[in-house]
């Protein structure tokens, strides 16, 4: 079991993040737009909403009404990073893309954000 909590805690560390797949023309977020997310609701097109709180709490609420609750924090690499009360922990990156704003996942799938 010991050799298990080992396991998942390395692979959820930002410290394996993923090299971000980003399309030519993409530009990250900096970090004064990173920690400009605080006090912001960003939704997607499935109508998920990621809520950036400040003082690092996050909640993610499904189109279905279900949310799930943790914390961010900003990687040293530029993405965000989410742990989730329920152990998971994923971290993505944003960038702009064409004047739009685009969640970039460790697997490379695009979620554009819709226009507040």
């Amino acid at each position: 079991m010991t050799r298990f909590l080992i396991v998942t805690l390395l692979f959820s560390c930002p410290v394996w993040a993923a090299e971000w797949s980003t399309k030519p023309g993409d530009i990250p977020l900096s970090t004064e737009e990173l920690e400009a997310l605080a006090g912001r609701t960003l939704t997607f097109y499935d109508n998920g909403k990621s809520k950036f709180s400040a003082g690092g709490a996050y909640s993610y609420t499904y189109a279905s009404g279900e949310s799930a609750f943790g914390t961010y924090s900003i990687a040293e690499d530029g993405s965000v990073c989410v742990s989730y009360r329920n152990g998971f922990g994923r971290c993505d990156l944003y960038v702009f893309s064409d004047d739009r704003l685009i969640l970039i996942d460790q697997k490379g799938n695009r979620f554009p954000v819709r226009d507040e």
